[in-house]
């Protein structure tokens, strides 16, 4: 990677080339779609990211929220779901008892790799349609949040991806601020990538350790570097 830019709190890292799609607008004229992925480690700084694209005008989804809505009662995942690890992971109500659904995902690994066969297909599905919309709307650029985009082999889809990260103290004491005891920290931790390799691999990395402006200034040098207006 090479070094796109610094910044007070940390360095901002420009490294891949930018895939941008041409599309035909409805008056015939080419444009250009940037789609962005934002991923990083859970508690680093995705959905301050998110906020922060949001604010510049870009559409933003968040797969976090995009699972919710597929496991919401009467959806067919929500009955796989609880197929495959029983009614107890079901509320008196029958919504999804996330709390005891994890428990068991984050404790044995073919739990967790169960779910993701019946949740990922449905999240990646649901996102692309979101960027097709963009798209046969004419929009210049979007956002999708996605804590596992390297683990899920997406990268490719994307014009490039902006990875979140801070230093592992403060990862702890922001999750530890969410009520999660170190060993819940530690599963969900282990279920995901090694946060140095995604930065490797990303083509901006946004380091989130400083005050909300140096972040928010790191992220709109991304979005000059990319022609994003």
């Amino acid at each position: 990677m090479r070094a796109a830019g610094r910044v007070a709190g940390g360095l901002l890292f420009c490294g891949r080339s930018r895939n941008a799609v041409a599309v035909r607008t409805r008056r015939g004229q080419s444009c250009r779609v940037i789609l962005l992925g934002v991923t990083g480690g859970v508690g680093m700084g995705k959905s301050t990211t998110a906020r922060f694209l949001a604010a510049h005008g870009l559409p933003v989804v968040d797969t976090d929220d995009l699972a919710r809505g597929l496991v919401a009662p009467g959806q067919p995942a929500l009955a796989e779901i609880a197929a495959r690890f029983g009614p107890g992971v079901l509320a008196a109500d029958g919504a999804l008892d996330r709390a005891r659904l994890a428990a068991q995902v984050f404790a044995h690994d073919a739990a967790r790799r169960d779910l993701e066969a019946i949740l990922h297909p449905r999240i990646r599905a649901a996102w692309r349609a979101q960027a097709a919309a963009w798209r046969a709307e004419g929009r210049p650029a979007g956002a999708v949040v996605i804590p596992l985009l390297y683990e899920t082999g997406a990268e490719a889809e994307f014009t490039a991806v902006l990875c979140t990260a801070c230093a592992a103290a403060t990862q702890a004491a922001r999750l530890a601020a969410r009520g999660w005891t170190p060993e819940q920290a530690a599963r969900r931790l282990a279920a995901q990538w090694p946060a140095e390799r995604k930065l490797a691999l990303a083509a901006f990395v946004l380091w989130t350790e400083g005050a909300p402006e140096v972040h928010a200034e790191q992220l709109a040098r991304v979005l000059a570097a990319l022609e994003i207006r």
